[in-house]
């Protein structure tokens, strides 16, 4: 599922966008959709970082694996 959304960018973001989609190295403007899911998929895994930092867990059947 998908939602449509008005976002305002900076107009230096937007000729960025612009000239990557002209020159070929995005397929479209949907290339700020990807830059959101990446920083989306960035946080998630700095979250999971801390919660290990705070929670070491010692994986007592890692030995096995070698």
């Amino acid at each position: 599922m998908t939602a449509q959304i008005a976002v305002r960018l900076p107009d230096a973001l937007v000729s960025w966008v612009d000239s990557q989609v002209s020159g070929g190295a995005a397929p479209s403007r949907a290339v700020v959709s990807h830059a959101l899911e990446r920083e989306f998929r960035r946080a998630a895994a700095e979250r999971d970082a801390q919660i290990l930092r705070e929670h070491p867990t010692v994986d007592l059947d890692l030995p096995l694996l070698s």
